[in-house]
């Protein structure tokens, strides 16, 4: 059974050489007629994975013997027939990349007569998704649960500092207009707060850095028509629901082109990304030393002498 597009699996079934007796759960002669099945489809999303392991499961059950081959890099299938994909010592990344018979990762499910040759996550990359999530902490901890041991994370999301003109122009138009002020850019993280998710997360050797693109445009209003095609518009739930005026739009970007253009009259718009980077806990990771267990001190590395 395969599958592909963006996950994939593949059912074999071994009608030569069923399960012993050569007979079905339910008593029937089972035909010797190998068979691989295929479910193939462009759109992810719609049964592929679900499909695979119920026509697999019932194969199994008619007393085939019956191989799942789990191409899938979120191993969707390995843990739909209850594999333990994080306690693997190999699977299908280590067959494809490192020439790992397939036979050395070949799990058995909870389901006689079916087997799995798993998937694994072995890296978690997420680009410019995670300040839209609004529980980044507990997302951070679910991937650092799926990765295996020693998978990577890396991701990259939009910090502290992003479009603060525009925050800063839509906040005083609004309030000189309205006498209040609602939301209407998002927050953002720090890059020592990410730094300090990764850690809570449970990632070791955590990395955060950030990176400081400013983009000019036009005007105010060519810099909204990018963050809609983007699809960056305003989704934060304390919104004011009241329609603005027109007024007040051409008032901010009266202030925007007052407050934060270069002299040829454009304007700027700052965009920071955050960079991250987390690797699941493994033996094999170099650890800090023990504190008292230096054979050197620091000064004698410098050349000096302690007082």
């Amino acid at each position: 059974m395969t599958e592909p597009s963006s996950d994939t699996e593949v059912v074999g079934v071994d009608a030569t050489e069923p399960a012993s007796p050569a007979t079905s759960n339910q008593g029937r002669t089972i035909p010797p007629l190998p068979r691989i099945f295929a479910v193939a489809n462009q759109k992810g999303g719609v049964g592929k994975t679900t499909t695979t392991v119920n026509l697999g499961a019932a194969l199994a059950d008619l007393g085939y013997r019956v191989l799942v081959v789990d191409l899938d890099p979120q191993g969707n299938a390995s843990t739909g027939l209850g594999i333990n994909i994080r306690g693997l010592q190999a699977s299908m990344y280590d067959v494809i990349l490192s020439d790992v018979p397939i036979e050395d990762c070949i799990e058995a499910s909870s389901v006689r007569n079916l087997f799995v040759a798993p998937a694994s996550l072995d890296l978690a990359v997420s680009l410019l998704a995670l300040q839209d999530v609004n529980d980044v902490p507990g997302l951070l901890i679910q991937i650092r649960r799926a990765l295996r041991p020693d998978g990577l994370f890396l991701g990259a999301l939009a910090g502290q500092g992003t479009l603060s003109e525009l925050r800063d122009s839509l906040l005083a138009a609004e309030t000189e207009i309205y006498g209040g002020a609602s939301p209407r850019v998002s927050p953002f993280v720090d890059v020592r707060d990410a730094g300090a998710l990764l850690q809570r997360a449970g990632f070791a050797l955590p990395v955060a850095d950030v990176e400081t693109v400013t983009v000019r445009y036009d005007d105010m209003f060519a810099l909204l028509r990018d963050l809609r095609a983007m699809g960056a518009t305003n989704i934060l739930a304390d919104r004011a629901r009241r329609p603005v005026s027109k007024r007040f739009f051409l008032r901010a970007a009266e202030i925007y082109a007052k407050r934060h253009a270069d002299p040829d009259g454009r304007i700027r718009a700052t965009f920071a990304f955050v960079w991250l980077s987390g690797w699941a806990p493994h033996a094999s990771q170099q650890k800090p030393l023990k504190p008292g267990s230096a054979a050197m001190s620091l000064a004698e590395i410098l050349g000096r002498t302690e007082d």
